[in-house]
């Protein structure tokens, strides 16, 4: 339907609204009304780009997953792909099986299917996280599983964001109905949706809301400097206390014994005799602020200052060197018995890939945070473990 004339009187403009809305063919969204007055798309919140999907189609978050489908595909070409039953994937979006797609069209999974990682063209490895809580341990992991490949482990750049909120299509609803409800641009929602030209969405469809992007805070403006005056034509200039009253006359500060110079208590050295006959070496002398939890922390938090050197847990060569989200740095190496062991948390990395280190032999350094510390790992081959008995 071509653009309304901005010219177009009242009247006539609520009759042909009334005759196409009862036709069922008009959305009362009002935008594209006359050349130049349309200011909807702007008024609306600015959104991020939706994130790449691995070499599977798939997007992971936290709480689900999508895939992405490809031009030609079926709602079967994809369940095949991932190893999905078709009909349970079709009857979870509202379709057929053999229904055709869109590419770049979104399907929601019923089901999660393995994450997203190097082995399926992913930079990092998991769901994708808020760059505050993108966990180290799940990036060092993704270090070891490339550590015998000639190419970097982990390239930087691995996605981190905000899960967006998964809408499901009611009855009634439309592109611009639901885009209006979350405040987003019709054309960001069909960007992330792979809608196409047409915009049309169907009962029972899942639809990312598009993740807005949070406007910068106005800096608040500087209180207003008071105008200044020239040299004796201003207000007059008080007249100072000492000159009708004399200044008390100076006496000597009371002498107050030296103190003793404070010396700071030295760092509680945690190795003992024992430790040095264990199988691993402490990476850094100090307390463990952080224990091992399975799932949940896969190595140990140790607390040491800014600029401790960390060194090599025992004898071995440097099987990947890669670098979280911030850019800091991680280092992987690997010992006898298929053992590796994983320091993140580090800076001034003073080795390379493939290089041989001996046991205690300084690697890296404690890099400054609040509080400063190392975070270790002990992996038997892949699977992470208790680093504690090796050190014992």
């Amino acid at each position: 339907m071509g653009h309304l004339s901005p010219f177009l009187r009242p009247g006539a403009a609520l009759l042909l609204c009334v005759g196409l809305a009862a036709c069922g063919e008009f959305d009362f969204d009002f935008r594209n009304l006359g050349d130049g007055l349309d200011t909807s798309e702007a008024a609306l919140t600015a959104t991020a780009d939706r994130p790449r999907p691995d070499d599977r189609g798939v997007i992971s978050y936290p709480n689900y997953q999508v895939v992405v489908a490809q031009r030609g595909e079926t709602v079967g070409d994809v369940a095949d792909r991932l190893g999905l039953d078709g009909i349970n994937l079709a009857s979870f979006n509202g379709l057929p099986p053999d229904a055709p797609l869109r590419d770049g069209e979104v399907i929601a999974l019923p089901a999660r299917v393995p994450e997203p990682s190097p082995a399926t063209g992913a930079i990092g490895t998991g769901p994708i996280l808020p760059a505050g809580e993108v966990d180290v341990a799940a990036l060092a992991g993704a270090a070891i599983d490339r550590a015998g490949e000639t190419e970097p482990a982990l390239p930087p750049g691995a996605q981190v964001g905000v899960e967006p909120v998964r809408h499901r299509v009611v009855r009634g609803e439309t592109a611009f109905t639901i885009a209006r409800l979350y405040n987003v641009s019709v054309t960001a929602l069909a960007e992330w949706n792979g809608l196409g030209a047409n915009l049309d969405v169907r009962e029972g469809q899942y639809l990312l809301i598009p993740v807005v992007i949070e406007p910068a805070v106005a800096a608040a403006p500087l209180p207003p400097v008071a105008p200044t005056t020239a040299p004796g034509t201003g207000s007059a200039t008080p007249e100072p206390p000492s000159a009708s009253q004399p200044l008390p006359v100076a006496t000597a500060p009371e002498s107050r014994p030296t103190p003793e110079p404070v010396t700071a208590a030295p760092l509680a050295d945690d190795r003992t005799a024992a430790s040095d006959t264990a199988q691993l070496l402490l990476p850094v002398n100090g307390s463990i602020i952080r224990p091992f939890d399975k799932g949940t922390n896969d190595g140990i938090g140790i607390g040491a200052p800014e600029g401790t050197p960390v060194v090599a847990a025992d004898a071995g060569t440097v099987a990947a060197i890669t670098r979280d989200t911030d850019q800091v740095p991680i280092v992987v190496l690997r010992h006898e018995d298929n053992l590796l062991t994983v320091y993140a948390g580090v800076d001034a990395v003073t080795v390379e890939k493939g290089d041989a280190v001996t046991r205690g032999q300084p690697i890296a350094a404690v890099r400054n945070g609040s509080p400063s510390f190392v975070h270790f790992e002990v992996r038997d081959g892949f699977e992470s473990v208790d680093p504690m008995p090796y050190l014992n």
